[in-house]
């Protein structure tokens, strides 16, 4: 298979090493500002200061997500030790909104990577009811799918990343 036809989740990596193989179903849209993120593109730290802007497809209202997002690179890429570290949690989402209908649970906080190029991923889950995502004691060494397990999350319904590095950043990935 070309590499260009394959998912970028897979030629990232974020399959394999933050979830399992999943088929899409919902749309999600994020955006900073005006900048759409799309999988792959690149954002430096000063764009992702602020939450960013969820939008949430969906059947309806009465359908709810959580949605997740993880540095499967932290503190670096070549020793990410910290592996995911977990930067938002949002839940109880309605379908067909955003973020901003939800419940933070886990706030915002801004990627501030230090050394190399980390993988920022977003993950929106389907929940079986309201209320029944709750925040992990920490951020550090969070396992989406150890959290997706415990509640009954399965797997992704959608899912996009970016990559991120300090504003004065310079070369490529290290693996």
């Amino acid at each position: 298979m070309d590499i260009n036809s394959r998912d970028p989740l897979e030629v990232s990596r974020v399959v394999g090493d933050v979830v399992d193989p999943f088929t899409s179903s919902t749309s999600l849209r994020i955006s900073y500002g005006g900048r759409t993120v799309a999988n792959g593109c690149d954002l430096r730290t000063p764009h992702v200061i602020s939450q960013p802007r969820v939008e949430i497809g969906g059947d309806d209202f009465r359908t709810f997500y959580t949605l997740v997002l993880v540095d499967p690179d932290a503190p670096s890429p070549s020793n990410p030790h910290l592996r995911e570290y977990l930067h938002w949690l949002v839940t109880d989402i309605p379908g067909s909104t955003g973020t901003s209908f939800g419940t933070e649970v886990v706030c915002y906080e801004s990627p501030q990577p230090t050394i190399g190029i980390h993988r920022l991923v977003f993950l929106l889950f389907r929940q079986l009811g309201r209320q029944t995502v709750y925040a992990p004691g920490w951020r550090q060494n969070f396992i989406t799918r150890d959290f997706a397990e415990v509640y009954n999350l399965g797997s992704p319904v959608a899912a996009v990343y970016y990559n991120c590095q300090r504003e004065n950043g310079t070369g490529g990935r290290r693996s």
